[in-house]
């Protein structure tokens, strides 16, 4: 199975000391540099932060339609449109996003997507 993420399920589960979940439903999950960068950041947090640096099943892939990326950040932020864009071009299972801006373009795009919620 094929699962990309957005920022806010992978950091409201470290938050919670839940983010082994995600491995343990997805295996490997895939982010884009955006994703990645925004996780990393200090803003984030110590929790998210040390938590992300030691998830060894997070790998970052590079998005390569920026053109898409360009038309989504309309409506979206960077990392909700690279998650969006991404999983289109790895033809992805599963979309794991929360904001409704982000669901609401995922779906007039045909992902199948999944929030915290549905992880829990």
């Amino acid at each position: 199975m094929i699962t990309v993420s957005n920022t806010s399920p992978i950091s409201n589960l470290a938050k919670v000391g839940r983010l082994a979940l995600l491995q343990q439903l997805y295996g490997v999950i895939l982010i884009p540099s955006a994703v990645n960068e925004e996780l990393l950041d200090k803003r984030a947090g110590e929790i998210v932060i040390t938590a992300v640096q030691s998830a060894i099943w997070l790998e970052i892939d590079s998005v390569q339609n920026q053109e898409l990326v360009n038309q989504l950040r309309n409506r979206v932020n960077l990392g909700e449109a690279e998650a969006i864009v991404l999983a289109l071009e790895v033809q992805a299972n599963r979309l794991l996003i929360d904001e409704r801006l982000g669901k609401q373009a995922a779906t007039n795009l045909g992902l199948k997507m999944t929030g915290v919620l549905g992880i829990l």
